[in-house]
């Protein structure tokens, strides 16, 4: 089964790659809003300096586990269909955001808003299969520029919670977050490996094979070093 990069149009293949990498500069800049109006928040519920830091915590978490079950739905449906969900649930998540009441609530809340962050890993699958290998480092390092999404929120929210209060800022990202899902679905394609695979009518990979490399103490080494790099 070829990988479709033969038929590939410019057009699609820029397409896929800046408004992926637009997508995750905004679901970035949401899975980090906590940094922002996390401080008047702490100050509304009178929370602890604990507290305080689980709640900026828990959408990172969030981000963090869902990102594996992410790459498998992406590498099975396709990256189209699973970024834009992602876009999409991260949004009514935000939203709901600002009607919590209670730290519990809040929490709550939190765990929704992390989705967002498990657009990392929809991205760098959906991204590199519209490049060959030679290429693939260049298209996600450009991709990866996304991350300054936390800038944008650690710039741009402060101004929009002085005038207008956290809920503002809250309902102004999860606003972005839809018009970056319609945007997506409906200016990009699918990737030219599911667009192959669904053509010559064959099954995705079945979810052990996926899981597979979990097998593999290395994959686990990895991991920690991510963590103690990123998430320390």
């Amino acid at each position: 089964m070829t990988n479709g990069l033969a038929d590939v149009r410019r057009g699609d293949q820029r397409r896929a790659l800046w408004l992926s990498t637009i997508a995750f500069t905004v679901c970035f800049a949401v899975w980090t809003i906590f940094s922002i109006i996390g401080v008047q928040i702490k100050n509304d519920l009178r929370l602890t300096d604990t507290q305080f830091g689980l709640l900026i915590g828990t959408p990172i978490l969030t981000g963090s586990l869902i990102r594996l079950m992410l790459g498998i739905w992406t590498d099975q449906y396709g990256g189209r269909i699973v970024y834009t969900a992602v876009m999409l649930s991260a949004a009514v998540a935000t939203w709901l955001l600002t009607f919590a009441h209670d730290y519990p609530t809040f929490l709550l809340a939190a765990l929704g808003v992390g989705i967002a962050g498990g657009s990392f890993a929809v991205g760098i699958a959906y991204v590199s299969r519209w490049y060959p290998p030679e290429r693939q480092g260049t298209a996600l390092g450009i991709f990866g520029a996304g991350n300054v999404g936390a800038s944008v929120t650690k710039f741009i929210a402060p101004f929009i919670m002085v005038a207008y209060g956290w809920k503002t800022v809250a309902d102004v990202w999860a606003a972005a977050l839809v018009v970056t899902a319609i945007v997506f679905w409906f200016t990009t394609r699918d990737d030219p490996k599911l667009a192959a695979r669904r053509l010559s009518g064959a099954k995705p990979e079945p979810m052990s094979a996926l899981l597979a490399p979990l097998k593999n103490l290395q994959v686990w080494r990895f991991a920690l070093y991510y963590f103690f790099v990123f998430g320390g």
